[in-house]
């Protein structure tokens, strides 16, 4: 019998945000700064701008922003 209720989602920026060590070891920002990079000129990060009309230069909310949204927003889906 499925319960009414959804089990929560884990979240895996909340482990990171918990656990200071993890969010200062060495060559953290040139990692994230690659990253980010590297899925920002994905096909899947620009089929996500699409759909939500996001103008990457007209955006207010910046790269590093648009960028954790997606990732939030893909795992919450794989999740279900």
């Amino acid at each position: 019998m499925e319960s009414s209720n959804p089990s929560p989602l884990f979240d895996p920026l909340s482990t990171v945000k918990n656990s200071p060590d993890l969010l200062n070891l060495p060559g953290d920002s040139e990692v994230w700064s690659s990253l980010k990079q590297a899925i920002s000129s994905s096909s899947g990060f620009k089929r996500w701008q699409l759909e939500r009309n996001i103008d990457n230069q007209l955006s207010s909310l910046g790269l590093d922003t648009l960028v954790r949204r997606y990732l939030r927003e893909t795992l919450e889906t794989l999740a279900y």
